[in-house]
C-alpha cells in the first residue's frame, strides 16, 4: 500500500455472530456490511459508500479456546513486516502471531505492545492507498484512542516503532492526566490516555464518524447495544458516543454537532 509508514490502514471486528454483528453496525453507522462470506473463512467487507473501512471476521470455537475473543483491532502499515515484528520483540512487546501471507492480500503480524495490548502490522500488495481512516469520512475510523495502564511506556514503544510523535496534550479535569495527541507522519490521527481505575477497559478504541450522533445512539439502544458516555461535545465542535454492541465490545461514534 501507499499509505505513509506507521498510519493505520483496516480496522477489524472479531465477532461470534458476523450476522447480528452486520444488523447491529449497518444500523447505527450506515454501513453495508457483507451478507455471506465468500467461500472460506468468514471474513465480511464493511463498506462505506466511500471504500471499505474494514471487515468482520468469525470468532471460531478455536480461536476462542486459543484466547481470543470479541475485539474491534485495527492494521498499521510498515514497509517490512518481519523486521517489524522482531523490533516489537526488542522493544518489549510480544508477537502473538508470526508473519504469514495472503496472496494478493499481502503480510502481516499480529503483535502487541508492552503493556499487552494487541494490534496487527501489515504490508498490504495492493498498490491503492488505504481510506479506512479518513476524519471526516462518514463511516470511516475518525479517531484512534489508546487506554494503556503505562501511558509513558506505550508512546516510547509506539514512537520507536512507528516514528509517531506527540506535539500537544490536553490537561484532563481531576486526577484523569493527560490526553496525549498522536501524530503519525503529518497527521493526528488519535490519543493516548492513562487507565484511571480497574474497572476501564484497557485497548485501543475506535470512533467511526455518523451523520447524526443522536440517531446513532437510538440505533445502539434498539440494537442491543449500550451507551456508556454521551452524546457530548468534545474539542473542536464534535460529538461523541461510547458504546458497546450486543457482544460487550466498545466502540465510539463521532459525528458533527449540526447532523449531515
Amino acid at each position: 500500500m501507499t499509505n505513509a509508514y506507521g498510519t493505520p490502514i483496516w480496522y477489524e471486528l472479531v465477532s461470534p455472530d458476523p450476522g447480528a454483528s452486520r444488523t447491529f453496525y449497518d444500523k447505527v453507522l450506515g454501513w453495508e456490511i457483507e451478507a455471506e462470506a465468500p467461500e472460506g473463512m468468514d471474513y465480511r467487507m464493511i463498506a462505506t459508500g466511500s471504500g471499505n473501512v474494514g471487515g468482520v471476521m468469525r470468532l471460531t470455537a478455536e480461536m476462542a479456546t486459543g484466547g481470543a475473543t470479541p475485539k474491534w483491532l485495527f492494521y498499521i502499515g510498515v514497509e517490512d513486516v518481519d523486521a517489524t515484528a522482531a523490533a516489537v520483540t526488542a522493544a518489549g512487546g510480544a508477537v502473538l502471531m508470526a508473519p504469514w501471507s495472503l496472496p494478493g492480500i499481502g503480510r502481516m503480524a499480529v503483535v502487541a505492545d508492552p503493556q499487552g495490548i494487541p494490534f496487527y502490522i501489515m504490508r498490504g500488495d495492493s498498490d491503492e492507498a488505504s481510506t479506512a481512516f479518513d476524519g471526516a469520512g462518514i463511516g470511516k475510523c475518525a479517531w484512534n484512542e489508546l487506554v494503556t495502564s503505562n501511558q509513558a511506556s506505550a508512546n516510547t514503544f509506539y514512537a520507536k516503532l512507528f516514528g509517531w510523535t506527540y506535539p500537544d496534550k490536553m490537561t484532563m479535569s481531576g486526577d484523569l492526566g493527560d490526553y496525549v495527541f498522536v501524530h503519525a507522519a503529518d497527521g493526528e490521527i488519535g490519543a493516548t490516555m492513562q487507565r484511571q481505575s480497574p474497572e476501564q477497559t484497557l485497548g485501543w478504541q475506535f470512533y467511526f464518524r455518523a451523520p447524526d450522533i443522536e440517531a446513532s445512539a437510538a440505533a445502539v439502544r434498539d440494537g442491543g447495544g449500550a451507551v456508556l458516555m454521551g452524546p457530548h461535545e468534545v474539542p473542536g465542535g464534535d460529538r461523541i458516543i461510547v458504546a458497546t454492541d450486543p457482544h460487550g465490545v466498545a466502540f465510539g461514534v463521532v459525528a458533527s454537532a449540526v447532523p449531515a
